[in-house]
């Protein structure tokens, strides 16, 4: 297991040093082909003094040559930034200047919350109508599952929250608060769009509606996981001795099916920590996904790079936690 942990994590440092380097040569490719983003830092429209943009680029690390050359991968300007990332320094903003550590202290908070929340909506429904349909294979239930996850999973996340937005939302507010209150925990939870003084409360609804991506395929990937489990030797021999069927069901099958579902985990939390753009806009959540999506707008390419490589360092190191969790839920996987 030490043995495998340790190549895991070589191979992780690999692959973000990979990742560092392109991201920050396609920052590159940019600066050369679209020109300098310090002239965002005077408003866009403005054409500064020669010497004022010379400062401004060395306060952003843009004065050097590389940034003139077409092509050139700015092998320099990347080892720099390596330093400052390993001695905790991000870097700034060209619009208002702020820390991009700043930033990220209040992004990623929400972005967790909503992952939190979409996360056990995903497990729990997944595990719930895929234990379901296996225990009825072929059956109504069966078809009906399949046929309702389907359906759910087909439709766009965008829409769904649209349609809570415009719809639903401030009807079942104004209904919550009539009998509960405005200032109560279900007064806040139907809130249509994201509420600092409430973060957790108003993140419920949107996290929700997330954890239904990926439901049709995580519940099928559960159903046949518990299928194979139904047939296996182990389970023969627990229905020979006796045992109830939940005592089957919870200790044996549900445990020995988790693997997809502890892959869904690994997968849902890269989507949510980068990918719920749309999800952190409709609501209005700052979020890591809306960050990197406003940074892009705004060609800041600093917290893009920052963004970014938070995303590859949660992503690479859910993956190594994943593998690891597959020997703990299945005995039979062995890394040595």
């Amino acid at each position: 297991m030490g043995r495998y942990v340790i190549r895991r994590l070589l191979q992780g440092l690999l692959t973000l040093g990979i990742v560092l380097f392109l991201l920050h040569y396609l920052m590159a490719l940019s600066v050369q082909i679209r020109g300098n983003p310090a002239i965002l830092f005077f408003g866009g429209d403005r054409t500064p003094p020669p010497a004022m943009l010379a400062q401004v680029e060395k306060l952003y690390g843009l004065d050097n040559a590389c940034y003139d050359r077409p092509g050139d991968p700015c092998l320099v300007p990347f080892v720099e930034r390596l330093q400052r990332y390993a001695s905790g320094d991000l870097g700034t903003t060209l619009n208002g200047n702020r820390d991009v550590g700043d930033l990220l202290a209040i992004y990623i908070p929400n972005t967790l919350r909503l992952f939190i929340f979409s996360t056990l909506t995903l497990v729990i429904v997944a595990m719930l109508l895929g234990t379901w349909a296996a225990r009825h294979r072929g059956g109504f239930i069966d078809h009906t599952v399949r046929g309702t996850t389907i359906l759910i999973d087909s439709v766009p996340v965008f829409l769904v929250l649209l349609a809570y937005v415009y719809l639903a939302a401030v009807p079942l507010t104004n209904w919550a608060r009539d009998i509960w209150g405005a200032d109560t925990f279900m007064g806040e939870v139907f809130s249509p769009s994201y509420d600092p003084d409430h973060p957790w409360t108003t993140i419920i609804i949107p996290g929700i509606i997330v954890g239904t991506v990926g439901l049709a395929t995580l519940t099928r990937l559960v159903r046949a996981s518990q299928l194979e489990n139904l047939g296996s030797d182990f389970v023969r021999t627990a229905k020979a001795k006796g045992l109830p069927n939940m005592r089957i069901t919870v200790v044996h099958v549900v445990r020995n099916s988790m693997i997809p579902v502890v892959t869904g985990v690994g997968y849902i939390f890269a989507f949510a920590l980068s990918g719920a753009v749309l999800t952190e806009g409709i609501m209005n959540i700052p979020g890591m996904g809306r960050m990197i999506f406003q940074a892009v707008q705004r060609q800041e390419v600093n917290l893009v790079i920052v963004g970014l490589t938070v995303t590859a360092v949660v992503v690479v190191i859910v993956t190594l936690i994943v593998d690891l969790l597959y020997a703990a839920l299945d005995p039979r996987i062995r890394y040595e």
